[in-house]
């Protein structure tokens, strides 16, 4: 089993958010997102996927999760390549 840390961007109208999480099932994770039923900080919105990383345990996804949480500067180059 892999686990993913992925990045989310709001196409909600007049938001300018993004999400950053880990999940094993990226579709289902981004399915839940949409739907309301996902973190407490993505509902009201309307998400896509612009980034995501695969690993092999669950240690290094979370690891990489909370970089990436943290690093704007990352967040920020990723979003500009995801226009």
């Amino acid at each position: 089993m892999y686990y993913f840390t992925y990045m989310l961007k709001s196409i909600s109208t007049g938001t300018k958010k993004t999400y950053v999480g880990y999940t094993i099932d990226i579709d289902k994770r981004l399915a839940k997102h949409n739907s309301n039923k996902g973190a407490k900080s993505t509902k009201g919105y309307k998400w896509v996927l612009i980034y995501f990383k695969k690993f092999r345990t669950k240690k290094k996804a979370m690891s990489f999760e909370y970089k990436l949480k943290n690093n704007r500067l990352l967040r920020k180059e990723i979003l500009d390549k995801s226009k």
